[in-house]
């Protein structure tokens, strides 16, 4: 799904010293769970028939789960500002890297096998694009995504991308709000302007969510203002504006039955909440079973697709499915718990570690190259270093990357 991987969700508490935002970490598991319903109860793929017969409330209700991702990405906007805020671009690379990769590898490779194992549901896909989607790169070299749901995870790329100009800056208000309106800008021009490259990058029917977020974590750092409001509510316009075509998208020939108020109804509840928990409303929210239930969240977006069909199209006929279907989102959650515990936490950290002392041996052989170049330069020539970038926030000295 598309998806987003948030970082650690510690936030400056407004000079109170560190809190936890647990509401985050429910949240995402909710918006996981609500894809999770639309792939299993929506779409015929495993059941072999539209599922709605055996249960008509559930697949009515379901078949808007896919504003799962919107909430997800409304999520990153908030959770990727508040995570780099005080950071080098460096951290933020080396956080990416290893809190993406190890759950993706696994899934990946884990659907190829099923696949390949049981084909019943899709065929297996080849060895090269199983290699290229390892690079989590395979919609921009034009190769299909093992599982449908990782076109998001381009989607957070490209966020992430582009955030990262602020991160190589120093991210401060005012270049967080400056980020919002000219990213907003670009994917009202995109529209228009007939360009393949500006459309790329604006992804103007999610860019919404992702700069609401970042509004929304600055209200909850600093205060409310007009100006944070005002790029709220034009977010949550444009956000509605897209809602038919996600619809559409998702639902198909069944859109026009649907029509489309239950999405939009949806679209308001995600900002209602991102506000309440802007303005503190959750902040007092201090269950730890949130931490554990926010870390299955990404495992189980990553594997529940394909591997879940699978398991409903060789079960279906044996198990009713209103006990079927419980019983395979608990093995899921189960499955996604093992890889977080097994996966995840060793293998990012390996990463986390491997990326820092490779950031250290390029900060370390960057200065010897020029000390080397400023020992070897001409008469009445001077080599001068690049200065480090201030940090005004707190006052220190630090590198770029």
């Amino acid at each position: 799904m598309p998806f987003a991987a948030p970082g650690t969700l510690a936030v400056p508490g407004k000079g109170q010293g560190q809190s936890r935002l647990y509401v985050l970490d429910g949240l995402r598991l909710v918006a996981a769970l609500m894809v999770l319903a639309y792939h299993y109860i929506t779409l015929r793929d495993g059941w072999g028939h539209d599922p709605h017969a055996f249960s008509p409330t559930l697949y009515h209700l379901s078949q808007f789960g896919w504003l799962g991702v919107e909430v997800f990405f409304l999520i990153s906007g908030f959770v990727i500002c508040m995570s780099t805020w005080g950071r080098s671009l460096g951290d933020f690379v080396k956080s990416r890297v290893s809190r993406l990769y190890p759950a993706y590898w696994v899934g990946v490779l884990l659907t190829a096998a099923v696949l390949m194992l049981w084909p019943r549901v899709r065929s297996a896909d080849n060895l090269e694009t199983v290699l290229t989607n390892l690079t989590m790169l395979q919609q921009g070299v034009g190769v299909s995504d093992v599982d449908d749901v990782y076109w998001s995870l381009f989607v957070e790329l490209k966020f992430y991308l582009l955030f990262a100009l602020v991160v190589y800056r120093g991210v401060t208000y005012r270049r967080c709000v400056l980020f919002c309106g000219l990213w907003t800008v670009a994917g009202v021009v995109a529209l228009k302007a007939d360009s393949n490259f500006l459309s790329v990058w604006a992804i103007a029917p999610y860019s919404p969510y992702f700069i609401a977020g970042i509004a929304f974590y600055l209200m909850h750092r600093f205060k409310p203002t007009l100006l944070l409001w005002a790029i709220v509510a034009v977010e949550f316009l444009l956000a509605q504006h897209y809602v038919r075509g996600r619809l559409i998208m998702n639902v198909g020939a069944k859109a026009s039955m649907a029509h489309g108020w239950p999405a939009r109804v949806g679209v308001i509840l995600a900002f209602v909440i991102m506000a309440a928990i802007a303005l503190g409303a959750f902040d007092r929210v201090r269950w730890s079973w949130l931490t554990t239930a926010g870390s299955l969240t990404y495992p189980l977006y990553l594997l529940h697709m394909y591997i879940g069909f699978t398991l409903i199209d060789l079960l279906r006929n044996r198990v009713p499915a209103l006990v079927l279907l419980p019983s395979i989102v608990v093995f899921m959650l189960l499955l996604s718990y093992a890889v977080h515990r097994l996966v995840e936490r060793p293998l990012g950290k390996w990463l986390r570690n491997g990326i820092q002392k490779g950031l250290q041996e390029m900060r370390r052989n960057s200065k010897s190259q020029a000390a080397s170049e400023s020992d070897t330069a001409g008469p009445g020539t001077s080599a001068t270093p690049q200065p480090a970038v201030e940090d005004r926030r707190v006052g220190t000295q630090r590198p770029r990357w």
